[in-house]
């Protein structure tokens, strides 16, 4: 007992002695031991060990901007000190910069990260535009008229990918279609890329990984930053970020961003306008408080209001029967957020916490597409409509804390899930043997759902090599009855500059089939859903290897990995069985789907200021269409990608080329065509695929004291897919397709902006 009194630790904090705030990076040694030392934390707590022999030592404390302390402490003192500091002199203020690396070193998942930096590389007026640099990710256009896009992960509709705000789900359910046009790049700090399973935290949606998107921090942001943008299509964007501490402990910064497009430009000639008429007005403002004492809150409401109008160049949505006149789209949405974030850290224990998170979401839209059905030697035309509304409210509350010492920690916690969904689906078909309670249900779908949860997830971190996360929550969701959602991460570090991943995992969801299909309604396609949809549910599993190297003495990273998730349950949206419809339904028994994933990427910067990555990628993403395994639809097999910056001293002159080459990608046949024929137990059908092509875009930036100007150049070799809408000259007849899309539409684009900034 006396030798265990002996060698326990000496722990204390250090505080400021005017302030009385935490003194973080403090270094504590002992007086005639210098090598055993340690610095306190955030919290300015420490804890050292004694040295070898019982007899009363003495600590020194010392820290920049005050002045250096000697305390005795004898070896029987068992007590937690409380130390104050004296300041020195005011020190000026020092800037330090460095470029933090892609790919994390420290966490245990497979994450990349997006930094502002990068966001400057292109255009980035919104979320879509963020990953034109990155490999991991592709953002693709779902549709020839409404200018919707979508991302893909592992091969995975952006659907199968849970995206955060701010580590909160947000842009989920009805707002799919058009989700990555309601963020502004300009709003972004940073974006965190996850493959494979996420947290259990975050609910238990994720399958393919998790985008994370890091919004302006109030008490870190620049106080003003104004971003103007324009392109020869027409398109202006104009964006104003302004931030200010009010006080000491809070903060507020105001988000501001509208663009429009209001030129018609059809540069195919094909009578469809390349982009549709669109505005839009957003914003969001954010506060935080800090109350010095562990406790912290942020509180953010945002609202967004946007219309669109697409179609043929002669379509003008205020016509009387505008839809039936010409081929025309129009969509209007309003959409209302706010979230709360309170945080309540122990003092003088920086791993314990406790949190409170709310969230709530109000997002409703209308849409009209103009609708033929071909009957006979006759066409009807009756527009399509499909209106919506989704209230959505998020409740989680998380405790954390360690088990002994910090390699064992643990989160757990509970949840609340709260979704309601009203949508409107009509098209005019009316079946003979459908009475009218029948059809109004089939054409008004309402889903209310309440799921209550709970979860847990511990962490081992031996401080060397070896970090182990497993996690698991069970929910219980009031249609499908409880949902059990592990999780497991492993990282092992080789060598110092070797790291090892593995990920496994299961993720639930239930589709949303008319948002999530929502680009093949510009067609000629019937919707045919099923009435009895289960929820999706899949395993996921891979790996990843990290290494760090040098290159002319720089540093220089390789990583690959390899993802495999399998689907128990799909909702499939069929393009391939039936001529002249989109068949929704679940995957048939016996049936299989999956994706398989493979990417390598290596990134160098062989001299100061030069930056150069380039990256392979292989998908085998195949599903079970009427008794026969068939690639997905518009997934490419293979694709190539390389990125190169340049910046000159003090960042004056930044340049940057991006590439990326697409391989052969199958392809719907065109509705009702006789090609298009195949049966259960036959010879898998001849597909119709794209050709291979390549797009090269390029940025110049020059920087000023306040002013950054830069201009680009997308598409530099003017590639466009040819007929990206086939039957235009028809729209209304049986052939017409505009969902098809897997290439440029409208050709090279040029564009130049500026901002300015007051840090």
């Amino acid at each position: 007992m006396a030798q265990a009194d002996l060698s326990a630790p000496v722990r204390g904090q250090i505080t400021d002695a005017t302030a009385a705030t935490p003194v973080p990076g403090a270094v504590v040694r002992w007086l005639r031991a210098a090598t055993v030392a340690v610095t306190t934390d955030n919290a300015g707590t420490f804890s050292l060990v004694r040295p070898a022999q019982a007899a009363t030592g003495q600590l020194v404390i010392t820290a920049l901007g005050y002045r250096a302390d000697t305390i005795t402490v004898a070896a029987t003192d068992k007590a937690f000190l409380r130390l104050r500091l004296r300041r020195t002199q005011e020190l000026g203020e020092v800037t330090v910069e460095g470029r933090a690396l892609s790919y994390s070193a420290l966490t245990p998942a497979n994450a990349q990260v997006i930094t502002s930096r990068d966001l400057t590389k292109s255009a980035c007026c919104n979320l879509a535009e963020s990953f034109e640099t990155n490999a991991s990710v592709e953002v693709s256009t779902t549709d020839a008229v409404s200018g919707a896009k979508q991302i893909q992960l592992l091969g995975l509709d952006g659907a199968y990918s849970l995206l955060t705000v701010d580590n909160q789900p947000a842009l989920r359910g009805l707002a799919t279609p058009y989700r990555l046009s309601y963020l502004s790049g300009t709003w972004i700090e940073s974006i965190d890329i996850i493959k494979g399973m996420g947290s259990v935290v975050n609910g238990y949606e994720s399958i393919a990984g998790q985008v994370n998107v890091r919004l302006k921090d109030p008490d870190k942001t620049e106080r003003l930053l104004f971003n103007a943008y324009g392109n020869d299509l027409g398109k202006f964007d104009l964006n104003l970020n302004l931030a200010t501490p009010l006080s000491e402990k809070v903060s507020t910064v105001l988000l501001l961003h509208s663009d429009h497009l209001g030129q018609r430009v059809d540069r195919n000639n094909d009578g469809f306008l390349d982009l549709p008429l669109a505005t839009q007005y957003n914003l969001f403002n954010k506060w935080k408080y800090k109350s010095g004492k562990g406790i912290v809150s942020e509180l953010g409401l945002g609202a967004l209001h946007e219309t669109r109008e697409g179609g043929q160049v002669a379509f003008r949505a205020e016509e009387t029967d505008a839809h039936q006149r010409n081929y025309g789209l129009t969509s209007r949405t309003n959409r209302y957020t706010g979230y709360a974030k309170t945080s309540y850290s122990w003092p003088g224990r920086p791993y314990q916490s406790l949190g409170l998170l709310l969230s709530g979401t109000s997002h409703s839209f209308t849409s009209t597409y103009s609708y033929g059905r071909f009957l006979g030697a006759s066409t009807l035309l009756t527009p399509r409509l499909y209106h919506g509304s989704q209230r959505t409210g998020w409740a989680t509350l998380l405790f954390q804390s360690i088990i002994g010492t910090t390699a064992h920690t643990y989160r757990a916690g509970l949840s609340y899930l709260h979704d309601d969904y009203r949508e409107v689906y009509q098209d005019g078909v009316v079946f003979v043997l459908e009475n009218p309670d029948e059809r109004y249900r089939r054409e008004h779908r309402r889903r209310f759902e309440r799921v209550p949860g709970a979860f847990g997830e511990y962490t081992y971190q031996n401080a060397r090599n070896l970090t182990v996360v497993t996690g698991l929550r069970l929910d219980w969701h009031n249609y499908y009855g409880w949902l059990l959602t592990p999780r497991f991460n492993l990282k092992y570090d080789a060598t110092a500059n070797t790291i090892l991943r593995l990920a496994t995992g299961r993720g639930f969801r239930t589709a949303n089939p008319i948002a999530e299909n929502a680009g093949m309604l510009v067609s000629s396609r019937d919707f045919v859903i099923s009435p009895n949809l289960r929820p999706e549910q899949a395993w996921n599993g891979g790996g990843s290897l990290t290494q760090y190297f040098t290159v002319a003495g720089r540093p220089a990273t390789f990583v690959t990995d390899y993802y495999h998730t399998e689907f128990q349950n799909q909702v499939v949206a069929d393009p391939y069985t039936a001529s002249t419809a989109l068949l929704i339904d679940n995957l048939e028994p016996g049936g299989r789907s999956f994706s398989r994933s493979f990417q390598a990427e290596v990134q160098v910067e062989p001299i100061k200021g030069l930056q150069a990555k380039a990256a392979y990628k292989f998908l085998d993403v195949r599903t079970t269409y009427d008794g026969q395994l068939l690639p997905k639809v518009l997934t490419p097999r293979h694709r190539l990608f390389a990125n190169i910056g340049y910046a000159t001293a003090f960042d004056k002159w930044r340049f940057d080329l991006t590439g990326q080459w697409f391989g052969q990608r199958p392809v719907a046949h065109v509705p009702g065509s006789t090609a298009h024929q195949h049966q259960a137990g036959a010879e898998p059908m001849a597909l119709p695929y794209t050709p291979r092509y390549a797009v090269f875009n390029t940025q110049v930036t020059r920087a000023f004291k306040w002013v950054e100007v830069y201009a680009g150049v997308e598409n530099l070799t003017n590639y466009r897919q040819r007929n990206p809408i086939v039957g235009a000259s028809t729209p209304f007849g049986p052939a017409f397709d505009a969902a098809m899309v897997w290439g440029p539409i409208f050709g090279r684009l040029t564009y130049a902006g500026l901002r300015f900034t007051i840090e």
